[in-house]
């Protein structure tokens, strides 16, 4: 495997306060937030996740997630998270892409962390436009109704772990955490491959 050290790391899992959780806060309460890299427009990290999501190298994800896996296992407030679960791709796009790049993030993740990876206690339900082109306020409408618990047993007084690869405006894991935070007594963190500041 490449060698990735020479890639902008964060560094964000040590600083509660870091600009991630910033993205969350007045909206969702989270216990946590973390990214792993910096994310730019044709930087080195972009070209990381284009290998993965659309040349099929899906070992990169799972290496990824082991490695920051690894730098979260020290930290407190990563401590007692019993799930991670992916944020969901609908159906017809997973089907197309073969293969979830949250999910292969999130797998990593959870054998580093020897935590459970949890595909199936949420889906999407509706299939969006992509997110990339659009106004922040036209993002946000966007994703009101996407996801669905399924169960939410299994969830209930949880702490669990939301993963994607990368945050922008956080308005897809926004939808996702505000589906979640209908189960009671569960406590979110959110973890991400990458992180695109602005």
């Amino acid at each position: 495997t490449k060698c990735y050290s020479h890639l902008p790391e964060t560094g964000f899992h040590k600083h509660p306060d870091n600009p991630v959780s910033k993205v969350f806060w007045g909206r969702v309460p989270l216990e946590s937030a973390t990214s792993f890299f910096f994310y730019k427009k044709g930087g080195s990290v972009q070209q990381l996740i284009h290998e993965m999501k659309y040349r099929g190298h899906k070992e990169i994800g799972v290496y990824l997630g082991e490695v920051y896996g690894a730098q979260l296992r020290g930290e407190d407030h990563f401590r007692d998270i019993k799930l991670i679960i992916p944020i969901p791709l609908h159906p017809k796009k997973q089907k197309k892409r073969g293969f979830n790049q949250a999910a292969l993030f999130g797998r990593g993740l959870a054998n580093s962390l020897n935590i459970e990876l949890d595909t199936k206690s949420v889906v999407r339900v509706v299939e969006t436009s992509t997110q990339t082109k659009k106004s922040r306020y036209k993002r946000w409408e966007n994703v009101s109704e996407i996801f669905q618990v399924k169960d939410e047993e299994k969830l209930r007084g949880q702490h669990v772990l939301l993963v994607d690869d990368v945050i922008t405006t956080g308005a897809t894991m926004e939808a996702c955490l505000q589906t979640l935070m209908k189960v009671p007594e569960i406590k979110l963190s959110v973890a991400s491959i990458a992180f695109a500041h602005h």
